[in-house]
C-alpha cells in the first residue's frame, strides 16, 4: 500500500489501516531489549479495565527480574490513530490492544508478530477471540461480546408472540409477524430498535450477521478476493430490502441513538443489542429476556471478535509471551469479565465470574457466542470493507436504491483489494 493510499485510508476508517508491507522496514523500535516491556492500550477511559491490567503488571513485575512492564492507555477514540502513527515513525510498543476485525490488517502491514503461545493455552480460549490472519494467531482476547434481542417478556406475551429458543429460533416469518403484532395496539412508538445511530463499527458488526443469515457476505471467503456476489447477489438484495422495509414501514427508527435507548426509555418493544447492555436492562425491567437472533434462512448470526492483545513485530518475542502467559490466565480473564460485563473467554474464567457461570443468569450470551459468532472477514481489505457497509447500509437504511447500493459496495471493495495485489492472498 502506497503511503498516500494509507493517509486516505486511515482518515477513512479512524487510523485503523496501517501502512503496508512496503513500509514495514521503516519500523527501528528496540523493543524490550532494556528489559522494559511497554503496553499501549485503549482503554483510558475505562479505570476498571485499566485496574485489572495493572493487576497483571504487578503480578508479573513480581514473578520475574528480567522484564519491566508498564502500561500506558489512550482514549479509545484518538487509539487508532495513534498506533497509525506510531506504525510509520517505528514508536510502537511492545505489546498492544487490537481491535479483532483490524489483526489482518496490521499484520499484513508487518507491525504485528505470530503469538509464541502454545496451543494448550489458546485452545482454551473462544474461537472468535483468536485474532488470525492467513491462518496464525497475532491476537488473543480476554473477552467477547454477543448480540441478542432484548425483550420483556410480559409484553411478548401480552402481544400473543410466542418466546423463541436456540433450539427453536424464530424464523423470518414469526419476526416479522412478531414486530406487527407488538406495535398494533399503539403502546409503542417501534417496534424494535436497532441503535441506527451509533455508526462506524456496529453496522457491520451488528448488521452483516443478518446478512449473512439470509445467505450473503461482506466478502467471498474462499479467496478473499472479491465481494461480487456474495455482497450483491440475489440473497444479499433479500437481506437488504427486508431490512430497509423495516424502516420504511415504521418498525424500526432511522435515527435511534446508540445503547438501545429507545428501548430503555419504552418507546421501542425491543431491542438488537449486546451483553454490554444487559445488566442495565435487568435494573430497569424486572422481566427481561435475551433472545436468540432470528434464522433467516442459514440459521442464526451474531458477531464475533472484539478487542486482543497483539505483540508488535519489534517487541522481543520472549518478553511478550511471558507478559501473556500471565495475562491469559483464568483469574485474569474473569477479572477482566467481572468489570466489563463481558463473555469471558475461557469456560473456567466464566465459571468464576457471577452472571456468565453454567448456573449465570447471562448464560445465554455465552451460549450465543459459541454457536453464531462469525468473525467479519479476517483480511487486511476489512478497514475497507467495514467503511464501505457504514456508508451503503445508511443508505439503505434511509431508502436509497437497494441494488446500486449493494453493486457500490462491490465496486469499492474490489477496486481496494485489486489496488493492494490481493493482501497476499
Amino acid at each position: 500500500m502506497q503511503r498516500r493510499h494509507f493517509f486516505q485510508l486511515a482518515a477513512a476508517t479512524g487510523g485503523a489501516a496501517l501502512a503496508g508491507p512496503a513500509l514495514a522496514s521503516c519500523s527501528t523500535s528496540a523493543g524490550a531489549a532494556d528489559g522494559e516491556l511497554v503496553l499501549w492500550s485503549h482503554n483510558a477511559g475505562s479505570p476498571l479495565e485499566i485496574a485489572v491490567t495493572e493487576d497483571i503488571i504487578a503480578a508479573f513485575n513480581a514473578a520475574q527480574d528480567e522484564y519491566s512492564a508498564k502500561l500506558e492507555p489512550f482514549p479509545q477514540d484518538v487509539y487508532n490513530d495513534t498506533v497509525a502513527s506510531a506504525s510509520i515513525s517505528g514508536d510502537l510498543p511492545d505489546l498492544l490492544t487490537v481491535d479483532g476485525p483490524n489483526i489482518a490488517n496490521w499484520a499484513w502491514g508487518g507491525y504485528l508478530q505470530v503469538l509464541d503461545l502454545p496451543a494448550e493455552v489458546t485452545d482454551r480460549f473462544l474461537p472468535s477471540t483468536l485474532g488470525r490472519f492467513q491462518g496464525e494467531i497475532y491476537g488473543i482476547g480476554h473477552w467477547e461480546a454477543a448480540c441478542s434481542i432484548f425483550a420483556r417478556q410480559s409484553v411478548l406475551e401480552a402481544a400473543g408472540v410466542r418466546i423463541p429458543t436456540m433450539d427453536a429460533p424464530w424464523t423470518r416469518e414469526e419476526f416479522d409477524d412478531a414486530l406487527q403484532r407488538l406495535v398494533a395496539d399503539g403502546a409503542y412508538k417501534h417496534a424494535i430498535d436497532f441503535s441506527t445511530a451509533d455508526t462506524g463499527e456496529w453496522y457491520p458488526y451488528a448488521y452483516s450477521p443478518f446478512l449473512q443469515s439470509f445467505g450473503g457476505d461482506l466478502l467471498d471467503r474462499e479467496t478473499h478476493l472479491s465481494a461480487d456476489g456474495k455482497l450483491n447477489g440475489p440473497e444479499a438484495l433479500a437481506w437488504g430490502e427486508w431490512f430497509q422495509g423495516l424502516f420504511t414501514g415504521g418498525l424500526a427508527s432511522v435515527e435511534s441513538p446508540g445503547g438501545a435507548e429507545d428501548f430503555m426509555q419504552g418507546k421501542a418493544a425491543m431491542a438488537y443489542h449486546g451483553n454490554w447492555g444487559a445488566l442495565a436492562a435487568m435494573d430497569l425491567y424486572d422481566d427481561m429476556l435475551f433472545l436468540p437472533p432470528p434464522d433467516f434462512g442459514t440459521g442464526p448470526k451474531i458477531g464475533g471478535g472484539s478487542w486482543q492483545w497483539a505483540v508488535s513485530a519489534t517487541a522481543e518475542t520472549a518478553g511478550a509471551g511471558e507478559w501473556l502467559a500471565t495475562a491469559t490466565t483464568d483469574e485474569y480473564v474473569a477479572q477482566y469479565a467481572e468489570q466489563t460485563g463481558l463473555i469471558p473467554a475461557t469456560d473456567a474464567a466464566a465459571e468464576l465470574t457471577e452472571h456468565y457461570g453454567s448456573e449465570g443468569d447471562l448464560r445465554m450470551m455465552v451460549e450465543y457466542s459459541k454457536a453464531y459468532a462469525v468473525l467479519r472477514p479476517e483480511t487486511p481489505a476489512y478497514t475497507v470493507i467495514a467503511s464501505v457497509f457504514n456508508q451503503y447500509a445508511g443508505d439503505i437504511i434511509h431508502g436509497g436504491d437497494v441494488q446500486q447500493s449493494l453493486d457500490a459496495m462491490v465496486a469499492e471493495i474490489d477496486a481496494d483489494i485489486e489496488s493492494n495485489g490481493g493482501y497476499g492472498f
